[in-house]
């Protein structure tokens, strides 16, 4: 059977859930590398956050087209301070040049502004060139700070939803498990755009709170189906905890690739246009948090989370006798059938003198059925008809019993 084909029917072909030492390992190593990059590297903020100065003018200009390399290259010239961020926002005869710079002084805003005037020449409304209608406002770092407050508090209260609804829908041990995943993407993604150095702008913080919902969805689907198969477990012998919940997984295991492969097409579709048509901006932020986020979260929601879930469960002590109880059985099992070609016994039920496998649910129903018989036919009374009371007074047979009809005197 090809890799598709077990992939499609989901029959507990790939076992996830015992190799999560491994998993456990990666996800570890990818986690501390993230948090070393963010403890000593940092996030490269954008002026929204650390203040700055921002340069605006229409991309409709009289001496040469206003293109995003030529803007850099102009403004490095003018100053000798790269810009931040060059970025066109709005489409057609409104389409805008918007430059982010570190704070500028007045002798260096001054020395901007005329060179981007003589090297361009934007028009106002009238179409006519004129240096007014370039722009210079300074930011403060403020605003980035009150959103990032803003997401955090929005952050924490989301979690405490979270851990309620899969606490009260589910039960504990998927709740933490849904917790550490949902904590794993959040830490990765950022972890991420600080080994990069992609800029931290207030569409990342609010592009970040988006991925959480579709690594939560991607997880309840999962802890959903485990639920579904693990119900009435304990009662059983034919699977343990561990085997349910990797069937579990390899039965939505198409479903996530599937889910998260349409989710991150558009996303990367809104990065082309962010990035090549429109410019580094605010899409191009949005579409590079939620294309890392999509993934971190798909492969947490599989490798992470039931894994983890597996283990939590596993330090019951109904789960861990139940899993005795399966291997003992298997282990009857391999011995019954190594032993199959001995005599059996009066009854058909196996080997002469072997016990029957209680342990197994087959067994012990086929056991209890045939006890109920036994016990039924015990109890069933001889039955006595008309035909034995006919029979006790039956004439005498012979020829010295038999009536002569005549009188005796």
């Amino acid at each position: 059977m090809s890799v598709f084909s077990r992939l499609y029917t989901g029959t507990g072909a790939f076992d996830i859930v015992g190799r999560r030492k491994t998993w456990y390992v990666a996800f570890g190593l990818l986690v501390l590398i993230c948090v070393a990059s963010i403890v000593f590297r940092g996030f490269n903020l954008g002026i929204d956050f650390t203040g700055g100065t921002q340069i605006q003018f229409p991309a409709n200009t009289a001496t040469a087209p206003a293109t995003v390399p030529a803007v850099q290259e102009v403004f490095q010239k003018a100053i000798g301070v790269e810009p931040a961020s060059v970025q066109t926002a709005g489409t057609g005869p409104a389409t805008t040049v918007l430059i982010r710079s570190e704070t500028l002084t007045l002798p260096q805003t001054i020395t901007v502004k005329q060179a981007l005037f003589d090297a361009f020449g934007p028009r106002g409304a009238d179409g006519v060139p004129s240096a007014n209608v370039i722009s210079i406002s300074a930011v403060s770092g403020s605003w980035g700070g009150q959103i990032t407050q803003q997401a955090l508090i929005a952050l924490a209260v989301f979690l405490v939803l979270v851990t309620l609804f899969l606490t009260f829908y589910f039960e504990r041990a998927m709740a933490v498990a849904a917790l550490v995943a949902l904590i794993h993407d959040v830490t990765v993604t950022a972890g991420i755009y600080s080994i990069i150095g992609f800029e931290v702008t207030p569409a990342t913080v609010i592009g970040l709170l988006t991925i959480l919902g579709f690594s939560l969805y991607d997880t309840v689907v999962v802890f959903d189906k485990v639920k579904e198969n693990t119900r009435g477990l304990l009662g059983l012998t034919r699977r343990t905890y561990a085997e349910a919940a990797n069937l579990a997984l390899n039965q939505t295991l198409m479903r996530s690739i599937n889910t998260s492969l349409i989710a991150v097409l558009p996303v990367i579709g809104l990065m082309i246009v962010g990035v090549g048509v429109l410019g580094v901006g605010t899409l191009a932020d949005l579409a590079l948090v939620q294309l890392v986020g999509i993934l971190a979260g798909a492969l947490s929601s599989l490798l992470l989370a039931t894994p983890l879930l597996v283990d939590l469960k596993m330090r019951d002590r109904r789960f861990q006798e139940q899993a005795a109880r399966v291997v003992a059985r298997r282990r009857r099992a391999a011995a019954a059938s190594a032993t199959a070609a001995q005599p059996v016994d009066a009854d058909g039920d196996g080997p002469s003198g072997a016990e029957p496998d209680l342990s197994d649910d087959a067994e012990l129903a086929r056991q209890l059925r045939r006890e109920r018989a036994v016990a039924a036919a015990a109890s069933t009374p001889a039955r006595t008809g008309k035909g034995a009371h006919a029979t006790s007074r039956a004439r005498p047979s012979g020829k010295v019993a038999r009536p002569t009809g005549k009188r005796h005197r």
